[in-house]
């Protein structure tokens, strides 16, 4: 008699896990808006548009009075939006959820509450061990826009701002050149019968990019300088067309600066921005020539470059006109608010779609690289290096 032959093999046969579907429960938040006290800071979080967006979706808005005039929004159109107007700053600080452009300062974390969750810019480079020690007491969640990472793995909040920087670079040094501020009389522009403009620029990231499509756009001549072949071969598939590149040599570089009107410093460094042209470089220049230092916060890549504010932008060293502020964003206040505001909305609406905070950590990984605090335990190794601290895996830390 012949055995019958079973359809399913041993191991098909045992008890398997069965994995359950987890009920998501949308989640409602109530975002405080404080005005930003930054010296010339007058970027603003979320725009009216965003406010009417969120509080359309069953959230809430606190915003303190004032908060969006730096950026050309008034109380009245957050209003007309939604949101609640305050002008008591310890009750939009004590909001479950804050949102800011600058870090909160010490006095302000002091005004936040235990378990709070606070999205704003880190700015490690800025900040103290005590600082972090502060937040942490607090058992604060804290996440930094500029690490949050997109699905291609791009940073797509310091890409938006790197774009106005490099579009803005250009507009600046076009305003310079002017008779207008005392500059040469010379006019970005291809005009028949007139040699045009000469740009160097130094760095070929995204403000190098911008700052080349914007001077390419006005008719300028330029050439971009940079060590990574890979970026120089980028700028140029990414323009849809080829101009000058090439590799940062004394020499090479040297001959450029002589004959340029503008100079576009866009170099960034892991601490400190690498210094590329040297104060003879600069006293070779010609007279009235344009300095736009971009990478002037993070110590700047000229060597005679020194800190300006919004006030008293430029000095002169050399004959050379040097722009040296580090806030670039805060002159198109509006431009850099709604870029800002386009980045964070979705994220709020899809934090409160997956049930807060915690679901969103969990499956969405762009968002965990932001986190540097979870309930007041530093989860950023970046931090906890520079600063000596210990700190923990937020994967333990969130199942």
């Amino acid at each position: 008699m012949s055995k019958s032959l079973s359809p399913f093999t041993k191991q098909q046969l045992l008890p398997q896990e069965e994995t359950l579907e987890v009920l998501k429960r949308k989640g409602e938040l109530y975002i405080g808006i404080p005005k930003e006290t930054a010296f010339q800071e007058k970027r603003v979080c979320l725009t009216p548009d965003a406010v009417f967006a969120l509080v359309s979706n069953g959230h809430k808005v606190l915003l303190e009075s004032g908060a969006g005039e730096g950026a050309s929004f008034s109380d009245r159109e957050y209003s007309e939006a939604g949101a609640e107007i305050t002008k008591d700053t310890a009750k939009v600080f004590a909001c479950p959820m804050v949102l800011k452009v600058e870090p909160p300062s010490m006095e302000q974390i002091k005004l936040i509450n235990p378990q709070t969750i606070l999205i704003s810019a880190l700015q490690i480079k800025t900040q103290s061990k005590k600082y972090f020690e502060t937040l942490a007491s607090k058992r604060i969640t804290a996440l930094a826009f500029e690490f949050i990472r997109d699905a291609d793995g791009t940073y797509p909040a310091v890409r938006s701002l790197s774009e106005i920087a490099g579009t803005a670079s250009v507009l600046i040094a076009s305003e310079l050149l002017s008779d207008a501020n005392d500059g040469n009389g010379l006019m970005f522009g291809n005009i028949s019968g007139v040699p045009p403009i000469e740009v160097v620029i130094l760095g070929a990231g995204t403000v190098g990019e911008f700052a080349a499509r914007s001077s390419i756009g006005l008719g300028a001549n330029v050439k971009v300088f940079d060590n990574s072949i890979t970026k120089l071969r980028r700028i140029q598939t990414n323009l849809g067309r080829p101009f000058f590149t090439s590799t940062i040599t004394p020499k090479s570089l040297t001959k450029a600066l002589k004959r340029c009107n503008v100079v576009i410093g866009a170099v960034r460094g892991a601490n400190r921005a690498p210094v590329i042209v040297s104060e003879d470089m600069v006293r070779s220049m010609k007279k009235g020539a344009i300095i736009i230092d971009v990478s002037i916060d993070m110590g700047g890549c000229i060597e005679t470059s020194e800190v300006t504010t919004h006030k008293r932008p430029t000095f002169i060293k050399h004959d050379v006109i040097h722009y040296c502020v580090p806030n670039i964003l805060a002159r198109y206040s509006r431009t850099a608010s709604v870029s800002i505001s386009n980045f964070f909305t979705p994220y709020l609406l899809k934090i409160a779609e997956e049930g807060g905070i915690e679901n969103s950590l969990r499956f969405d990984k762009g968002l965990k690289n932001g986190l540097y605090f979870y309930h007041g335990i530093l989860t950023s190794k970046s931090v906890a290096d520079w600063f000596d601290l210990d700190c923990s895996d937020i994967n333990l830390l969130i199942f």
